[in-house]
């Protein structure tokens, strides 16, 4: 559909509501800058906007928005020149302009320059020129000779420069598909959990060759701090699947989250596989943000460092260790090891700052239990019968001392293994 001026000029509001109702195409030229003004001031007067209501004006502005191509900002400063003076004028005033120095073909020949020499830096290349110019008789660089630097940057900002100069950048990182960039959000809600390696170190060539050494997985809830400890032989996708499906049973409640770093030993097809079946949240750290995943780290060092020490495990102990786990330091973690639950404040300048109280140390299971209707947080099979059963089989210090107890024999057996390879060798 066409449109002539006249036509556009001469509507009413009823015709200008049906205009905008319309669904069909409209083909408009506006002609000239001074024909758009004039075009807006007819229509304008013609419709006595001035006296319109507030919807009616609305209606006008939107028909004009279509037909002007004008923007919503640029109509409303003219509309309001028209009402203050009934025209609208046109600005004699224009922007000081300077003579410009470098042609398109200086910026042209810089490009070949910059290209040449792998884009060095802005007096390298302004040397450069000079000695294209003064040593080597170029006259095409005769301009470019007097260039100074910061007018150089300016022309490789410009436009024609950077349609013209190819720039070949160096591989990105390829980015993962798996897991949101994002904090868990539990919102007091126990079940989500963030998770970390810790590498037990390498096995000297002395000690019988060398080796990667065995890894721990720390996985610790949000709320509560409830803590579940297993081991690996390798980083592996199908190790590391394993290990966490065995982990996650060893909760009491259902877990609805899991957080990592962005380390590909979690971030790939398998633990996303896992999660996904089991309708859990897959989260990992954002960048720059350190605190995302900062409790676990602090239990790495706190728990497993602790315990486990930077001593040699051979990958026949990685059963063993995830036995010991299970029966003794898992139990020994939630049930009878208090952990600190900060109270947080914010100042008025909106800092967070974090008190610890003699009434904020608590068991993980205190602080589970603490929970409003806690009860009903718990898995299918688990029971608050057997959770209390668990926690009063032993004091605290008969459990911690029978955990010690067997990670000595646990110690006492990787020992044995490793003379054993020394008594091989000899």
């Amino acid at each position: 559909m066409t449109v002539t001026m006249n036509d556009a000029e001469s509507v009413t509001l009823i015709q200008i509501q049906e205009f905008l109702s319309g669904s069909r195409s409209i083909d408009f030229e506006m002609g000239s800058r001074v024909d758009r003004h004039l075009f807006l001031c007819r229509v304008l007067r013609e419709l006595d906007y001035g006296f319109l209501g507030r919807g009616e004006k609305g209606m006008v502005r939107q028909y004009l928005l279509k037909l002007s191509g004008l923007g919503r900002a640029q109509l409303t400063r003219l509309i309001h020149q028209w009402r203050e003076t009934g025209r609208i004028a046109e600005d004699d005033q224009r922007r000081p302009r300077f003579v410009r120095r470098y042609t398109n073909a200086d910026i042209a020949l810089l490009v070949k320059v910059d290209e040449a020499h792998e884009q060095l830096s802005g007096p390298a290349v302004r040397h450069i020129l000079q000695r294209e110019y003064a040593v080597f008789g170029r006259k095409e660089f005769q301009r470019l000779s007097g260039i100074s630097v910061s007018h150089l940057y300016n022309l490789r900002h410009g436009k024609y420069y950077r349609e013209r100069h190819v720039k070949i950048e160096s591989t990105k990182p390829v980015v993962s598909q798996f897991g949101e960039r994002r904090k868990p959000e539990p919102n007091g809600k126990p079940g989500y959990l963030r998770v970390d390696t810790v590498h037990q170190g390498r096995i000297r060539e002395q000690d019988g060759g060398l080796g990667h050494g065995i890894y721990h997985i720390n996985a610790v809830d949000t709320v509560t701090q409830w803590e579940i400890v297993g081991c690996v032989k390798e980083l592996t996708k199908i190790q590391l699947a394993a290990v966490l499906g065995s982990m996650m049973e060893q909760y009491p409640f259902p877990l609805l989250g899991l957080h990592f770093d962005n380390g590909s030993e979690f971030i790939n097809n398998k633990v996303a596989e896992l999660l996904e079946e089991l309708r859990i949240e897959f989260t990992k750290s954002r960048a720059y943000r350190t605190t995302d995943n900062a409790l676990v780290e602090g239990k790495n060092g706190a728990v497993v460092r602790k315990h486990m020490g930077y001593g040699m495990f051979r990958e026949a102990s990685v059963r063993p260790i995830n036995d010991f786990y299970r029966t003794h330091f898992n139990p020994y973690l939630n049930f009878h090891r208090p952990c600190g639950f900060a109270t947080v404040t914010t100042d008025d300048r909106g800092r967070r700052r974090r008190h610890y109280k003699e009434e904020d140390y608590r068991t993980p299971y205190e602080k589970f239990s603490s929970l409003d209707h806690w009860e009903k947080l718990l898995k299918p099979g688990v029971t608050r019968e057997w959770l209390e059963r668990q926690a009063t089989a032993a004091s605290d210090t008969e459990a911690a001392q029978g955990m010690q107890q067997a990670k000595w024999k646990l110690y006492g057996a990787a020992m044995e293994q490793s003379a054993a390879v020394e008594r091989g060798k000899k």
